[in-house]
Order: structure tokens, then sequence, then C-alpha cells
């Protein structure tokens, strides 16, 4: 296998992994409303969708301390580089996989009609056809490599710990390059790093022939992290579960002891809370966005990053941090620090209207708007605000709207802690029954 084009891959999503990116425990059974969803999604995009797929295998590799060159372009990642290195690679394949642009502009389309339940499945489902390809693209690897008594290590891209997204221009200029021009669908790369269609991927697959080697190095098996069931050339089993950016089991998010050390059955925040955002969009973002920290005074530090697109200037992505401090839960949760600020790498904000017409006025308006400061986090559910989901930042209404978004899904996430914690008492209270 020297290149390989796919116009029509399968995209039969395996429905637990399309559960797992919905949010949803993988033995949750999809009912009602959702499995209506679910279903929609799946059956428009199996009508409009136009996925691609496409490989190139690149023997020129140069890896020499610490740097990494293929076919003579040089690519940042330390941790691919050391990858390639400890398990003697011998060659890479460099793979560009995309559900088309048909997925994302349709998704853009049912937020314009505020049709926010379609929009949410529409863009999980994207997500999870990017993750299938890749996935049966790196089976197909190691069908090929079986064949040829070598192996194939886990496959890693730009924006992955240890790799900066900028790097995305490299790669795809590599890939038009070893192609003549010709991929088989349309991709860009934004000026973030960020790619276009926005479900979309650049990975590179190494290849080794150090098969013995791969299996002494478990980091290096990349069937872990492959959810291909059927694949007859699996070496260790599957890992389901895929990590969160920081687990928060273990906050004591309640934090209220009695004399004897044992936590009280009390809570300051309103378990009975009605959002305003589905339940199914703050289970994933409190997953996949929500970082919590907690100080040695209880205090607790709530990180977000939110990710959205300019309303003009051709959708331009752009991303921004949101810190939060909260007191310590005896105290009700009062909000005591807020800030919102672009990420480290944006540059999108720089293409907002707003921006464009007095950079200094909307950044000073961003950064000294602090809704709800000395309030307790209970708040956010009576904050009464216009509904303006907007992208960017250009009014305080769309700024307001976000602000909403990133205070409840730090109030569920507290709200689901504080009841697994209640669980767990209650557990262990009959175990403890039982053994007296």
């Amino acid at each position: 296998m020297l290149e390989l084009i796919d116009t029509k891959p399968d995209t039969t999503v395996q429905e637990t992994e399309y559960k797992r990116l919905l949010g949803y425990p993988h033995d949750h059974e999809l009912e009602g409303r959702a499995r209506e969803l679910a279903d929609w999604a799946r059956q428009w995009y199996a009508e409009n969708g136009n996925p691609w797929v496409y490989a190139k295998k690149i023997d020129a590799l140069e890896i020499s301390n610490g740097t990494l060159g293929i076919d003579g372009t040089e690519l940042s990642s330390k941790r691919l580089c050391d990858q390639l290195s400890d398990a003697q690679a011998c060659a890479v394949m460099v793979v560009a996989v995309s559900a088309g642009k048909e997925c994302e502009e349709k998704a853009r389309q049912l937020w314009q009609e505020e049709k926010p339940d379609e929009y949410f499945f529409l863009e999980v489902y994207g997500s999870a056809v990017v993750e299938h390809l890749i996935t049966t693209t790196g089976a197909r690897f190691c069908a090929w490599a079986e064949q040829h008594g070598m192996a194939i290590l886990p496959h890693y891209s730009p924006g992955y710990p240890g790799w900066n997204v900028s790097d995305q221009s490299r790669l795809l200029e590599l890939l038009r390059r070893k192609s003549g021009g010709g991929l088989p669908g349309e991709i860009q790369v934004m000026d973030t790093g960020m790619l276009r269609p926005k479900k979309s991927l650049l990975a590179v697959f190494g290849i080794t022939a150090q098969v013995d080697k791969v299996r002494r190095l478990a980091e290096l098996i990349p069937c872990e992290s492959c959810s291909m069931k059927s694949c007859q050339y699996r070496r260790v089993p599957y890992k389901d579960s895929r990590s969160q950016i920081e687990n928060v089991r273990w906050l004591q998010a309640r934090g209220y002891e009695s004399a004897n050390g044992k936590a009280l059955n009390d809570s300051r925040l309103d378990h009975n809370a009605k959002y305003s955002i589905s339940s199914r969009a703050l289970r994933k973002w409190s997953q996949e966005r929500l970082q919590l920290r907690v100080r040695d005074d209880r205090a607790l530090d709530a990180y977000f990053r939110y990710e959205g697109t300019t309303c003009s200037n051709m959708g331009r992505r752009l991303e921004f941090d949101y810190h939060v401090k909260l007191s310590s839960a005896t105290e009700g949760y009062r909000i005591a620090e807020l800030s919102c600020r672009p990420a480290p790498d944006d540059t999108g904000h720089t293409y907002m209207c707003e921006y464009i017409n007095d950079a200094e006025a909307l950044m000073n308006a961003i950064k000294n708007e602090n809704p709800l400061l000395d309030k307790p986090l209970d708040d956010v559910l009576s904050w009464k605000r216009e509904y303006s989901p907007a992208g960017c930042y250009c009014d305080k209404s769309s700024r307001e709207h976000k602000w909403g978004l990133v205070l409840e899904v730090i109030h569920y996430a507290l709200v689901q802690h504080e009841n697994q914690t209640s669980n767990c008492e209650k557990e262990e209270d009959k175990t403890l029954e039982l053994q007296s």
C-alpha cells in the first residue's frame, strides 16, 4: 500500500462510540426524543454526507537530535519524534480524513434556525464520523502491515499534546505535494491552524519492522485507542473509556463536616435546577471543556474553553478561556473572581467586526464585564439575560449568553459530583450496616 484514495469510505459509526461522544454511559439506551435525534442525524448524514480518505506512504524520514523531518518537511512534535525513534520507524503514513463540508454547513443552518438539539446531534455525529474514518483507516494499515511483517504505530495529529497546531499547514502542504495536488475533497488550514471543513483530521501513522519492540512498549500499540471491535489484528483490548480533561470525582464539593469528620447531607446548590441549556450539552461540555481544581482553602478554580466562530469574515474559528473562582461549598460557592480572554494561540478574535472597528474598546468590555460577581453560583439559574447564541463577542448580549453557558456548566458539574458523593456515602452506610 503506497497510496490510499477512498471517496466512499464506510461511515457506519458504532452506536457505543456515538453515545460516548454524546456524553451518555456506554450501557445507556437512547429513548424518546434522544433516539429520534440520533437516528435523524445518522440518516441525514447517510443521505447528504461526502466523506473521503487520502493516505500516502512516505519512506523519507529524518530523525536526529529530537527533530523530525518527513520528506524534507520539518515538524515540531518532539513527542511524535520520540515515538518514531523508540519504535525504530522506517516509514510513515501521512493521512487526511474528512466528513465533508455538508455536515458543517447543515449544522450552521440548524443553529441559525434556533434548533439547538438538531444542531448538537449532527455536530456530534460529524465528529463521530471523523473518529470512525481514522479508526478504520488505521485498521486497513494494520492489515497491510501484518502481511508485510511490520506494525503500525498509534496515529498522532497537530493539536494533540506536544504538537503545535500550527504544523497543520506544513502537513497539508506535504500531502498536497505527495498527491500531486489532487486530494479527493476540499480541505484548507485557517490562520488559527484549524481545518475547514472542521470535521476533518490530518494525522501521521508510524510504520516499523521492529514488531517485537513495539509489543514490549505498550504505549506504542495502537489497539488500546482503536474501537474497531472486529479487527483480526488486535493485540490488546480497546480501552473503552476516554480520559476527560480532569476527573472531578475527587472533589469534596460539599465540604461540610461535623465534629466527628463525617460529611453532612446538605448542599448550597439547587439539585432540581432548570437550566437554559440541554442536559446533553451540559454533560458533554462539563466532560470535555471544563477543568476544576480545589485550592488549599477549599475555594474552587473552574476553567472553561469556549469554541466558536465569528459571524462574518468567513466564519473564523475563535477560542476563549474562562476562569471562575468560587468560594468554598460552605460559603455557598460565591463567585469571587471572573475573567475571560482569548486563548493563547487564538487569532480568530481579531476578525470580529467590533475588534476591527475598535479593538481596545471591545477587549476592555470583555475584560471588565463580571456578571454575578460576589453572588452565589445558584443565582445563574434566575439570571435574566437575552438569548443570543452568536459565536462572536461583538455585543453585550452575546457575551452574557456565553457567561451564562459557562456558569451553568460549572453548576451542573458540581451538582453531578454532589449526587455521586451522596450515592457513595449511602452505599458505604449500607455496607457498614451489613457488617455490624
